[in-house]
C-alpha cells in the first residue's frame, strides 16, 4: 500500500515506520526534520507544517491511508490547544486530499479503568501529562463526529515501552487492558504490529480499539 505516516521520527510514529517498510509498504513521512529519516527505497520525505491543511493535502493525495502519530510536544507550554488545532488541521487536510482512511495514534488516559472512571479522571493520575492526556480524549470526540471519514483510533495500554514483537497481545475497546500481575503494558514493536494490521485489515472503522498484554 501507499502510506502516509505522520510524526514519523518521533518515539511512537518511529516504530510504526519501521513496521510499514517491513510489511513492504511504501511510505511517505511527514516529519519536522527529514534529515532524521533513515534512507530505505520504499521510503519518501515529505516535509511540511502539520498545521498547513494545504501542504498536508498535497502530500497525502495519490496515497490509500494516513497514520498520524502527531504530538505536540509533551513539555509543550500550549500541548492542550496545538494537539487539537493539529488534529483538526490533520483531518481537514485528509479530506482536502480526497482521502478516506485516516488512523491515529491515540492515548490510554481515555480509557476506563472502572466503570465511567477514565484513567485521567483519577486522582492518581500524573499531572504533568494531563494535558496531553485530556488533548488526546477531546481529539478522540472531535474524531467521534466525522461522517466523512474512515477513522480509527488506537490507544496503547498504560505503558508504551520498547520491548519485542511478539504478536501475542489482546485487543479491546474502552477499558484499560491489564495483565495478570495487574500491570497495563504494550511493547512499542506490538503497538506497530497492531496499528499495521489494522491498516492492511480494518476491523474498527470509525471506532477506538485498544491493545496490551
Amino acid at each position: 500500500m501507499k502510506l502516509v505516516v505522520i510524526g514519523a521520527t518521533g518515539y511512537v510514529g518511529s516504530a510504526i515506520l519501521n513496521e510499514a517498510l517491513q510489511r513492504n509498504h511504501d511510505v511517505t513521512a511527514i516529519v519536522r526534520d527529514p534529515e532524521k529519516l533513515t534512507p530505505h527505497p520504499r521510503l519518501h520525505a515529505g516535509s511540511s507544517d502539520v498545521f498547513n491543511e494545504r501542504e498536508l493535502a498535497e502530500i497525502i493525495k495519490r496515497h490509500q491511508a494516513v497514520i498520524s502519530a502527531f504530538n505536540a510536544g509533551w513539555k509543550n507550554p500550549d500541548l492542550y490547544n496545538q494537539q487539537l488545532q493539529g488534529t483538526r488541521a490533520i483531518i481537514n487536510g485528509v479530506k482536502k486530499a480526497g482521502l478516506s482512511r485516516l488512523l491515529f495514534v491515540g492515548g490510554s488516559g481515555s480509557l476506563e479503568i472502572s466503570p465511567g472512571l477514565q484513567s485521567v479522571d483519577s486522582p492518581s493520575f500524573p499531572e504533568e501529562y494531563k494535558p496531553g492526556a485530556l488533548a488526546m480524549r477531546d481529539a478522540l470526540r472531535m474524531l467521534e463526529g466525522e461522517t466523512a471519514l474512515d477513522w480509527t483510533v488506537l490507544s496503547p495500554s498504560a505503558d508504551l515501552v520498547p520491548g519485542q514483537r511478539t504478536g501475542r497481545f489482546r485487543m479491546g475497546e474502552n477499558e484499560l487492558l491489564r495483565d495478570a500481575n495487574g500491570e497495563s503494558r504494550i511493547s512499542l514493536q506490538d503497538f506497530a504490529m497492531a496499528m499495521l494490521d489494522e491498516v492492511e485489515q480494518p476491523h474498527h472503522l470509525r471506532r477506538r480499539f485498544t491493545v496490551g498484554y
